[in-house]
């Protein structure tokens, strides 16, 4: 069908002025849906047990968090299936920026090595929001445990094969791929037992029913009271709380680094602004010297990506995960 000839200019300057209002109409959305959120609490589903890394971290960002928002920030913990519970949980929540979920890097570079059916797709129905930190993993050994070292651990492994065993946040969880890269790097056959979190694990070698296990960090104090033996890091640098404990590649297996990176994610479709002003209070929070410090203590580094960059850094981690996971046939049974 044609359209009809405008001949009037007066028509035509009307239109195209109302067009331009228009444009400038919907420019002007992001920047008041910026303004107006949030006008009720915002939730923050975290996939692990209280007291582990995760929750440590997700209660730390999001008290001052609500400061800056105005408005009430509720930290709950849905554990289970390394993640995926809480992650499906967020998924499928409205797309409004009320609903956020903090991971452990795993449920998106992880889980999809190990599990062969997910309920949701981490890199379509979810998006990433702000990093918070990267995690390292320390080797830890029972009180009791006849090595005072990475090297005569190894040798106590490889004298008793089989009969030692070792624990971890659960099944593809970063401290039990570093059990695993622990065991392929040095040739060793060790017993895994899968826990529901970080904590448990801990409480367990401790209590000298586990002989060693990758701590995320929640243990350092117990081992500067002697309750644990720290024998390395799992990762490329050491870390400034331990300087005379050595890293895995020090010790030996060369290139080891086990290191994972937590952070807040939100349904796909959140709208950009309130990522971008969530991404923006974060940052801010991380870079905060109270805050730097606390993370510090937990022993990981606080860590302020834009969430391009969070982004490639799980893509990239994914990459290094799924080679050991393929490797290891590790999976989530």
């Amino acid at each position: 069908m044609n359209q009809p000839h405008i001949t009037n200019p007066s028509r035509r300057w009307h239109l195209a002025g109302a067009a331009a209002l228009g444009l400038m109409a919907l420019a002007a959305v992001p920047a008041a849906l910026a303004q107006a959120w949030p006008e009720k609490p915002v939730k923050v589903v975290v996939g692990f047990p209280p007291g582990g890394a995760a929750d440590q971290i997700a209660r730390l960002v999001s008290t001052p968090l609500a400061a800056a928002l105005g408005q009430p920030v509720v930290v709950e913990n849905r554990a289970g299936a390394n993640g995926n519970i809480a992650g499906d949980t967020v998924a499928k929540a409205p797309a409004d920026g009320y609903t956020l979920l903090m991971g452990s890097g795993g449920m998106v570079s992880v889980n999809p090595h190990i599990y062969p059916r997910m309920p949701f797709d981490p890199a379509k129905d979810l998006v990433p929001v702000a990093s918070a930190a990267r995690v390292l993993v320390y080797l830890m050994g029972k009180p009791t445990l006849e090595a005072n070292n990475v090297q005569d651990l190894i040798k106590l492994i490889k004298a008793n094969p089989g009969r030692l065993v070792y624990g971890s946040a659960g099944n593809g969880s970063s401290p039990h791929l570093a059990g695993e890269m622990f065991k392929s790097q040095a040739g060793l056959f060790a017993v895994h037992v899968p826990y529901r979190g970080a904590a448990p694990a801990l409480t367990d070698l401790m209590g000298n029913q586990i002989d060693y296990y990758f701590d995320p960090g929640i243990g350092l104090s117990h081992a500067r009271a002697g309750r644990t033996k720290l024998l390395a890091v799992g990762s490329m640098k050491r870390s400034p709380l331990f300087p005379d404990v050595p890293t895995l590649d020090e010790a030996g297996l060369k290139g080891f680094d086990a290191d994972s990176v937590f952070g807040f994610y939100a349904p796909a479709g959140t709208p950009q602004a309130v990522i971008t002003k969530l991404n923006t209070e974060i940052n801010k929070i991380l870079n905060s010297t109270a805050v730097k410090d606390r993370i510090t203590a937990l022993g990981g580094e606080a860590l302020a990506l834009t969430p391009a960059e969070f982004g490639k850094r799980g893509a990239d981690d994914s990459q290094r995960f799924g080679a050991i996971i393929k490797e290891r046939k590790i999976t989530a049974e």
